[in-house]
């Protein structure tokens, strides 16, 4: 593969036509080289912490070490060691029960077995560039499947020290990084792989998912969407502001499970905003020259989310910049936004048809919990959904009227990190799940084996021709209510 230039199709279906021999001709791998490839996973997370740190930092303009330590290194080591924690019991084949049940009876067997898809791609984004590429590995190499992988091209040097970090602990026969601009993410999705993982934007995934259906390779798509948080009448605003505005800030808002819109009852919307508005300067007394603080990843992404205020603004939003120092942004060495609310925002105003992918919180009124689930399955499902509140039967109401990848009750973000939840999307927010045994799942194939009868017992004859009395028994039996 050339290393002067960014890598060619023909490049990289090299690579994937070797790993596909090598998997081939190696077989499943055993157990212990799961294990140890997931060790060398997680020692090179480990060995490498501190560059992490730094290149994610230097990529975003600002961005805390501690924020990267919790969310790329720390969220990265933990699904690795839970699957290594698990893997032997995950691999074991599924014992299913016999139909009908009488052969089980007499011997006869079914199951799942477990085998390894082949060889995975992975498309992983900017956000969280560590942890997106690696936390899908867990459930990859546990499978026992091979990958190649392609990092976001807007964090660039953090692409090139994955890249420099794969190649000194796998060959590319088994990890193979492929970095690059758009034109080579088109023609690595293009690619007949096992498998492909992408996570990313709703717009790219379409050509994804369009490019991947030319080999009809099956695909796991975590995507995105507009997340709902709705607060109760019942609702601790303080607490909820508190951890609502952590999810938001948090990577300054740029994290495809962020609350990208609230629904607060009638009332309450003043509450809530003096509560954010303490909640922030309680985590943040100054935000330009904070490192704890995170910058938007490039020029345009920043242009995008302050045309979004600008647009609410000029429609008739109210705009509250939540900015505890009164620090002016006009001049700055990076590309920080305060935290903003906006208003009382109108269905036309981009900021509630986008997903905002940065720290700006539009904030809408409700009246009943009803008018709330509307107002959510008026739009499309979105990957996660978050209801503050202490009322049980509207809680359930909530869960049970309303469709999104995934819920959590009294906080947001937080059931990304349990690891034995599939974390997934439904239709535009993405389809599949992985994470924890699913993740193993996810990137195995399920072979279904039944195992017959040594003997040829008298029901079995009966199946066969000629046909008679016998068989005429027993679909009298089989056909009826």
């Amino acid at each position: 593969m050339t290393t002067s230039a960014e890598p060619t199709r023909d490049d990289m279906q090299r690579i994937l036509e070797r790993q596909k021999a090598a998997q081939l001709a190696e077989g499943p791998p055993s157990v212990e080289l799961r294990l140890a490839r997931l060790d060398r996973c997680i020692d090179l997370l480990i060995d490498h912490a501190e560059a992490i740190a730094d290149t994610i930092n230097e990529d975003f303009g600002s961005r805390s070490k501690a924020v990267t330590g919790l969310t790329d290194i720390a969220a990265s080591i933990g699904p690795l060691k839970h699957a290594k924690t698990h893997l032997r019991k995950w691999m074991a084949p599924e014992k299913r029960k016999t139909t009908p049940a009488i052969l089980g009876l007499f011997g006869a067997k079914a199951q799942l077995q477990f085998q390894p898809k082949g060889v995975v791609g992975v498309i992983s984004p900017w956000n969280f560039p560590v942890n997106l590429t690696f936390g899908p590995l867990a459930g990859i190499l546990a499978a026992g499947n091979r990958a190649m992988i392609k990092p976001s091209e807007f964090t660039p040097k953090t692409s090139e020290l994955m890249k420099a970090m794969f190649a000194k602990a796998f060959s590319e026969d088994e990890i193979a990084v492929f970095t690059g601009g758009p034109d080579v993410g088109r023609a690595f999705s293009g690619l007949a792989f096992d498998h492909l993982i992408y996570t990313g934007g709703t717009a790219v995934a379409r050509h994804v998912m369009r490019a991947a259906a030319d080999n009809l390779v099956p695909l796991t798509l975590e995507l995105g969407g507009k997340s709902p948080v709705i607060l109760s009448e019942g609702a601790d605003m303080g607490l909820a502001a508190a951890r609502i505005m952590a999810g938001k800030t948090l990577n300054a808002g740029q994290i495809c499970l962020a609350p990208d819109y609230v629904l607060a009852p009638e009332g309450q919307v003043g509450a809530f905003v003096e509560e954010a508005r303490s909640a922030v300067a309680r985590m943040f007394p100054t935000l330009k020259d904070n490192p704890d603080y995170t910058a938007i990843i490039a020029q345009n992404h920043y242009e995008r989310i302050t045309g979004y205020i600008e647009d609410a603004r000029a429609k008739g939003a109210e705009v509250v910049e939540l900015n505890p120092a009164g620090e002016d942004f006009s001049q700055q060495p990076y590309r920080k936004i305060p935290p903003t609310l906006i208003l009382n925002p109108t269905d036309d105003m981009m900021v509630m048809q986008e997903e905002i992918f940065g720290p700006v919180l539009p904030v809408r009124t409700y009246r009943g919990t009803q008018a709330a689930i509307d107002y959510v399955n008026s739009r499309e499902r979105p990957l996660a959904l978050y209801w503050f509140g202490t009322d049980e039967a509207e809680k359930d109401a909530v869960l049970t009227k309303t469709t999104s990848g995934g819920a959590t009750v009294n906080d947001v973000i937080f059931h990304v990190a349990q690891e034995e939840l599939p974390f997934g999307g439904v239709g535009p927010s993405g389809m599949g799940s992985y994470h924890g045994h699913d993740g193993f799942k996810e990137f195995s194939h399920r072979k279904s084996v039944y195992s017959q009868l040594k003997k040829d017992i008298g029901p079995l004859q009966r199946m066969r021709p000629p046909y008679g009395p016998a068989i005429a028994g027993y679909l009298k039996g089989a056909v009826k209510r």
